[in-house]
């Protein structure tokens, strides 16, 4: 669509101006005779004239003679639908050649009619104002598809905006949640950080590797990323004298500590419950139920063995246990990231899924740093 707008539909007072380009003076008498009642006209005798013209002037049709000296019709056809500024101008061809191939010729070139001479003055006026008219609609039609693109460019750029207010309201609630969470254990403060970085770094080094890449293919690693923060979300509903006893846990205090993992997906099952499932639900369900589970079997709630348990229960498996035996515990120091490497890697095939551990071992330093 062309940017100039004397092209435009005219007002009632203003006629549309229409360029005439004929090498023959009295054929463009006759053609302004015929035409100035209705329009505005503007006579070229050649070529070069035209392309003169159209340098302070948007005609509304350009009527093009073909055989002119120096550069014929056809030739100047080429060049006006070549430039964006005049390519959307209609030309019709007025021209003593009557063969059909001229004809096709002419409108093959891009123009919309093709009249002979010498031309009756009724049948060029009502084809022109049809042409107009068909050129008229043509620019109503692309301002409504134009305003019709606006529309959807800023109703997109609205959907964006309150996508991105409920995303950062879910953040701000994740991290609230989890801050509640380490604030109740205050035994291993920043653990829910560390792990969430832990399981980023096995994720693309999974991807990375195609490491069980069927299953992966279709996890949104941003939500999956988000919702890890929830797999201790369990320890909410474990009593204080448990949660925050600074010694080691007797059987039974261990037993009502194991519960956190069902605490935890029954709490993830509530929100689900009324907010409909979603993956970052889903996702979130799977880290605090199942994160406590060894390949062997021997782990809990459910003792699962295998590829039984679900992929990403065995990836926080490994994020969560490097983790604890990195930090300082009442029970325990701190281990060093060599021995805590070493403990986990003799842990595959018993604690620990065999192909996550060498990703994992493969991906040491970065936990390290």
């Amino acid at each position: 669509m062309r940017n100039n707008e004397a092209s435009e539909k005219p007002t009632e007072n203003e006629k549309a101006l229409i360029i005439m380009v004929d090498d023959n003076p009295a054929n463009l008498r006759i053609g302004k005779n015929v035409l100035s009642e209705k329009y505005s006209v503007a006579t070229a005798p050649s070529v070069e004239k035209l392309f003169s013209l159209l340098e302070s002037n948007s005609p509304a049709m350009i009527l093009l003679d073909v055989d002119m000296p120096e550069k014929n019709g056809y030739e100047a056809i080429r060049i006006l639908k070549s430039k964006p500024e005049t390519q959307d101008i209609p030309v019709i061809f007025l021209t003593a050649r009557t063969e059909s191939n001229d004809e096709f010729a002419g409108l093959s070139l891009g123009a919309v009619d093709y009249i002979a001479k010498p031309f009756q003055p009724p049948l060029l006026l009502k084809r022109i104002e049809i042409h107009l008219l068909v050129e008229a609609q043509r620019k109503k039609l692309e301002k409504q598809a134009d305003e019709l693109q606006d529309f959807n460019d800023n109703l997109q750029r609205m959907v964006e905006k309150k996508t991105e207010s409920i995303i950062n309201l879910q953040n701000a609630m994740l991290k609230t949640i989890a801050e509640l969470v380490e604030c109740r254990d205050d035994i291993t403060g920043g653990h829910i950080e560390r792990t969430q970085k832990g399981i980023k770094i096995l994720v693309e080094a999974m991807m990375e590797n195609s490491t069980y890449s069927e299953e992966t293919k279709d996890w949104n690693i941003e939500l999956l990323l988000q919702s890890c923060q929830l797999h201790d979300v369990g320890k909410i509903s474990i009593n204080d004298n448990v949660l925050k006893k600074p010694g080691r846990l007797n059987k039974k205090e261990y037993d009502d500590m194991k519960n956190h993992v069902i605490f935890g997906e029954q709490i993830i099952q509530k929100i689900e419950t009324l907010a409909n499932e979603n993956d970052f639900l889903r996702y979130a369900k799977i880290f605090a139920a199942y994160h406590h589970e060894k390949w062997d079997g021997t782990g809990y709630p459910l003792g699962l063995k295998g590829k039984e348990i679900p992929l990403l229960g065995r990836v926080m498996a490994i994020a969560d246990v490097y983790d604890a035996l990195v930090s300082a515990r009442p029970y325990k120091p701190a281990y060093a990231h060599e021995k805590a490497v070493e403990i986990i890697a003799k842990g595959s095939g018993t604690q620990f899924d065999p192909a996550l551990v060498e990703i994992f071992v493969r991906s040491a330093e970065l936990f390290k740093a």
